[in-house]
């Protein structure tokens, strides 16, 4: 059959214009199929053209290994051992997962590896770009090699095979040679074929979907710049001294916001480039993201689309370019493919649409409630305050305005309201997933619960201790205190809770906090920006918050992945240290309580609804976690799949017969609500979740307590201490 009998079948219907019109057509065809024919065959022949160094970039290079040496908190030589690191650091910049290189390709620099300190030293950036240009002549050989798969027809793989493959192949050895390779990348492809199988999509469209992810990849790699070999081979440099020091080039210090936090405006979410992925490192509280709910920390974006566009796969995309391309007016919406953080395997996706705002201020301001308890025939009224950010409108300080909002005055506002309408006899602050925001804020914040005294040290490279200070003898708030924190609970955040633990003002009750105790600042090179880690910040009792955090004294589960989300999560993050500790009042010491404080919440949680169901959610996801492989074979792989979605399925009508609500009858219908939430962006959660309500029967428990044993004091005597020795 030709090309037209195939579209016009019953040809002897055309008669008169008609046959004119067919004539029309079948030369249109014939043309467009010899036209992609010669597209095909110019891809084929099209030659990868390897990129340069520039003088400007070699300028910049020296200047940034003076920086590195001379001003970076941690003191580290640029030697031999350097070069081996920064060589590895920079591979797994380029190939990661170790799909696009050999063994073979990786000896062919056996002599270029010990001598690249010397040569970053003194700008001699050749080494660095020759690495780069294999590896990109690499990447776009292995994409020819899946899309050639993919011509030949996805019915021709077995999926009959008793096979598996390696979901992260991070640690993994580099294949001996090509052949190895070939076969590692039918394995890919087999993947990703099953994983939109079993989502229920029909070949041809899955045939269509990989296609256009591959001619994506490959006509990035073909439009390599100089300025992304400068820019990867720089960061892997500065990635040795901490993962919070890295180079912008001048096209990403345009912006000062994308310089600086990486904030996308239009849907409040900080980024950063993970291998070939964009992925996300938290949310802007109050932002389109955060109150959309489905975005979530550690998911990476895989393409990107514009309303009702076909999204454009954006793996291997320079991050400023992923960007600007989610950027847009307000009122739009952009829809983002990711592979959540609990995915099984990172072919696992899901579609997110966002409706891009502004990040409007009062949105992340602080916010009260209050949880009225009964405990043995008394009353008690517990005061909550939840902080998204630590805030402060600096613009219309400056301006002069009196009723300037900041995190301080809004909750010192909070407190007095709370006093004087409820009566409350503890507080909550909940500090979870507070990503941080002004220092000063968090000073003054602690200040609004000690009479007066330093709330955190700061220790610079040259070993000089700043120590920042509360000068306000005035006290908002002196009775009993119960802070929650997460594993987002970042910077300032740890700040504060810090600081109350160690002023013995209030509990720390959740999970570990992120462990980001360092201070970073941007310095203009000749071509593009460092930023660089000059400072750590120390708890006044001496020990960092860096790379440990803080440790709560009442700790609760989180699903939040500690190996992926966190510090310590990080290479080459730096260490956890202490210096000397300043003098300051301990105004309670619960080591006399604690023990039954925590006896009291553990047998509480074990008999919680709430607790059971979170600890058999994380069970499951760690249990996904814990999965370094999936099968090939696809009968296996559906039974696997079943079981997992049966379990989301179980777990979500769990939580729904909880609240009382109808079950939902699939997990369609499940998904089908899910999206609903998230696009309805007005709601309010009706129920205070169980954690908060934790940190409030905790404050009844120490109220108890202090009721009962004659060696607790009262909430009036909680901030008389004497001060520690």
């Amino acid at each position: 059959m030709t090309i037209a009998e195939n579209v016009f079948p019953r040809r002897q219907a055309f008669s008169g214009s008609g046959k004119k019109l067919f004539r029309t057509l079948t030369v249109t065809l014939l043309l467009s199929t010899a036209f992609g024919a010669q597209a095909k065959l110019d891809e084929a022949n099209k030659v990868y053209k390897p990129v340069a160094p520039t003088i400007e970039q070699a300028r910049a290079n020296i200047l940034i290994a003076r920086q590195l040496q001379f001003t970076h908190f941690r003191d580290l030589s640029i030697n031999n051992q350097l070069s081996d690191e920064v060589f590895n650091a920079y591979l797994d910049y380029l190939d990661g997962q170790r799909i696009y290189l050999t063994k073979q390709d990786i000896s062919k620099f056996d002599n270029v590896r010990p001598q690249l300190g010397s040569a970053l030293k003194t700008g001699q950036l050749q080494p660095g770009f020759d690495i780069y240009n294999l590896v990109q002549e690499r990447i776009i050989g292995r994409l020819k090699f899946a899309l050639n798969v993919i011509d030949q027809g996805i019915d021709k793989l077995d999926f009959s095979k008793d096979e598996s493959i390696l979901l992260d192949r991070s640690k993994a050895d580099w294949e001996p040679d090509t052949a190895a390779l070939d076969e590692l990348w039918i394995k890919r492809i087999k993947n990703a074929v099953l994983a939109q199988r079993l989502n229920g999509t029909d070949d041809d469209t899955i045939a269509d979907n990989l296609k256009r992810r591959y001619e994506g990849q490959l006509k990035r790699a073909y439009q390599a710049r100089s300025e992304d070999a400068f820019q990867a081979y720089m960061n892997a440099f500065t990635g040795m001294w901490d993962p919070h020091t890295s180079y912008f080039s001048p096209r990403v210090s345009e912006n000062f916001n994308i310089n600086m936090s990486l904030s996308l405006e239009g849907i409040g979410a900080v980024l950063q480039s993970d291998n070939e992925y964009t992925k996300v490192v938290r949310l802007v509280p109050g932002g389109p993201a955060s109150k959309q709910g489905q975005l979530q920390p550690a998911d990476r974006i895989v393409a990107v689309g514009q309303g009702d566009e076909k999204p454009v796969n954006v793996i291997g995309w320079r991050l400023d370019e992923v960007v600007d391309l989610i950027r847009g007016p307000r009122d739009s919406v952009v829809k983002l493919e990711v592979i959540p953080a609990n995915a099984s395997d990172e072919t696992v996706t899901k579609t997110i649409s966002i409706k891009r705002d502004q990040v409007k201020l009062e949105e992340q301001s602080a916010s009260k409630d209050v949880i009225h308890l009964k405990r043995d025939g008394k009353d008690y009224n517990v005061g909550v305050i939840t902080i998204p950010t630590f805030y402060a409108d600096f613009q219309a300080m400056q301006a002069g305005d009196p009723n300037y909002k900041s995190t301080t005055r809004d909750v010192r506002k909070l407190i007095g309201e709370l006093e004087q309408n409820d009566g409350i006899d503890g507080l909550v602050i909940d500090l979870r997933n507070n990503g941080g925001g002004a220092l000063q804020e968090a000073n003054d914040l602690v200040g609004l619960f000690i009479e007066q005294g330093p709330t955190v040290q700061i220790r610079h490279a040259n070993n000089e201790v700043q120590v920042m200070k509360d000068e306000d003898p005035s006290v908002a708030y002196d009775g009993p205190m119960v802070v929650l924190v997460n594993r987002m609970s970042a910077s300032a955040s740890e700040i504060f809770a810090g600081a109350i633990q160690d002023y013995g003002r209030g509990l720390v009750v959740g999970s570990q906090t992120f462990g980001k105790g360092t201070v970073q600042a941007v310095r203009p090179l000749n071509h593009g920006q460092l930023k660089i880690t000059q400072s750590k910040f120390y708890r006044i009792s001496g020990g960092s918050t860096q790379h440990k955090g803080v440790i709560p004294d009442i700790e609760i589960p989180s699903r939040i992945d500690k190996n992926r989300i966190g510090e310590d999560a990080l290479d080459h993050a730096l260490p956890w240290d202490q210096i000397e500790a300043v003098p300051h009042t301990r105004y309670f010491d619960f080591s006399n309580v604690i023990g039954e404080l925590r006896k009291r919440h553990d047998q509480r949680f074990a008999k919680s609804p709430d607790f059971k169901l979170l600890q058999r959610e994380i069970d499951f996801l760690n249990k996904q976690r814990e999965q370094d492989s999936v099968s090939l074979n696809e009968d296996k792989r559906r039974s696997q799949y079943n079981q997992i979605e049966r379990t989301r399925l179980t777990i979500a009508n769990a939580r729904r017969e909880l609240h009382g609500e109808k079950p939902f009858d699939s997990l369609e219908a499940l998904e089908k609500w899910q999206d609903a939430q998230a696009a309805d962006l007005d709601k309010t959660d009706e129920e205070m979740d169980f954690v908060i309500k934790e940190g409030g029967y905790i404050m009844a428990d120490m109220l108890d307590l202090d009721h009962n044993m004659a060696s607790i004091i009262t909430p009036h005597q909680f901030a008389a201490q004497a001060p520690a020795k």
